[in-house]
């Protein structure tokens, strides 16, 4: 079995799979769905966007890098706030508002408008994924932890794809701004149904000893989340890989429409197939790290290295052929592995961190994710496509996956010792 870093990590962690427990992760994984059709309804009518306000590629990609720069910033500071607050009420906050937010960006009527509401849909979601999380993680055996956070983490792939395929084929029939109205309502209503059955008491029954969630934040040994090389190093790692993985679903909308000359709606279904290989991926391979970490706990290590290489070579050897079959056969396997690393990375960070303070462990993970990854991932992809073409910036993608492999090669030698202490 996987070695346990120490005894604070798994103290109170329940023994057994209940159903209570599947239930708080079939709610928590519809939030993280809504959370990311809120996200990225816009990727899906940025074509309609430049064209009815004459933008550029850069800024196309800051509205939508937008929202990843406020996850970044205020994610740590948001989550510190939610172990103290109440994970579950914080979370009904953070739905309420994003879900408010992309109504909001429904009336926009100018860039500036929609820019405003971008940020604001950011400020909602800032904290969600780690506070999210650490809810799911708590409530189930440690010997489980890839696979739940890659499963969890899956819903931000199965919402990119809702996003992008139900916003296209709304905005197709009815504007982009029905589209962004009908996903900021059904995330309200869900925002809302979920303190009615999920609650603090009984998460906190279920897990028995473990510490309290709502600890004051200066008890709690936070030199932990950044104390230890390991965990900075994946802590870089993981957002260097995530910054393809933030380009190309903000992008391959656009690049169908571009280079294969597919209207709105079908050119977000095809991107939405592919974004549904993502989150079949993610799974997957969170999985495969669970099964073979069992028995040797640096072989997630191994497995993180082969995912960001993999991705590097299938997207290297996509944009070398013209648009076509096979192409489009290379931006599956890519999708397949771009966030294979999600399901590794969550389960080392919870190893190499108390359980104390995994919402905020989660929460810098989530700063690292975004301030390296997914923010500036699509806003640098648009403003190299406004000098070079879209087709060169999406290739260039490859870069920061190769470089993420490297760190995680650098893992070996200090993730075991530092695991066990």
């Amino acid at each position: 079995m996987e070695a346990t870093p120490h005894k604070g990590q798994t103290a109170g962690a329940p023994e057994h799979v209940t159903l209570y427990a599947w239930l708080v992760f079939a709610l928590s994984f519809g939030l993280l769905i809504s959370d990311y059709m809120a996200r990225q309804v816009l990727n899906a009518v940025f074509p309609l966007l430049k064209a009815e306000w004459s933008l550029s590629d850069t800024q196309l990609g800051l509205l939508s890098g937008i929202v990843a720069i406020m996850v970044g910033v205020l994610t740590f500071p948001l989550s510190l706030m939610a172990d103290r607050w109440g994970r579950v009420r914080s979370l009904t906050v953070m739905a309420i508002l994003w879900s408010a937010a992309t109504l909001f960006c429904a009336a926009a009527h100018s860039y500036t408008a929609m820019l405003i509401g971008r940020a604001l849909v950011g400020i909602g979601e800032a904290a969600y994924g780690s506070v999210g999380i650490a809810v799911v993680i708590s409530v189930f055996p440690a010997r489980l932890r890839a696979t739940l956070s890659a499963a969890f983490m899956a819903g931000g792939s199965f919402g990119q794809i809702l996003g992008v395929a139900l916003g296209g084929v709304i905005a197709a029939s009815h504007g982009w701004r029905i589209a962004f109205a009908a996903i900021g309502i059904a995330g309200l209503v869900l925002g809302l149904i979920y303190p009615i059955i999920v609650s603090e008491r009984r998460i906190k029954k279920l897990i028995g000893d473990a510490p309290r969630t709502g600890a004051p934040v200066a008890q709690l040994p936070l030199r932990d989340l950044v104390g230890n090389r390991s965990i900075r190093r994946v802590y870089i790692a993981s957002g260097l890989q995530l910054f393809a993985a933030g380009a190309l679903p903000a992008w391959l909308p656009s690049y169908f429409n571009r280079y294969y000359h597919l209207p709105v709606d079908r050119a977000g279904a095809l991107a939405a197939a592919l974004l549904l290989i993502c989150g079949v991926g993610m799974i997957l391979c969170g999985m495969l790290a669970d099964r073979l970490a069992r028995e040797r706990p640096e072989a997630k290590i191994t497995l993180a290295i082969g995912y960001c290489l993999a991705t590097a070579l299938c997207l290297s050897l996509a944009m070398l052929l013209p648009p076509g079959p096979a192409q489009l056969l290379l931006f599956g396997f890519t999708m397949f592995f771009v966030a294979g690393t999600v399901g590794p990375v969550g389960a080392m960070v919870a190893n190499l961190t108390p359980l104390a303070i995994h919402g905020s462990a989660f929460a810098t993970l989530t700063l690292a994710n975004n301030l390296l990854g997914l923010a500036p991932g699509p806003i640098l992809t648009g403003r190299i496509a406004d000098a070079l073409g879209l087709a060169e910036a999406i290739r260039i993608l490859a870069v920061p996956c190769v470089a993420s492999a490297f760190i995680h090669a650098t893992l070996r030698q200090s993730y075991l010792r530092d695991a066990m202490r």
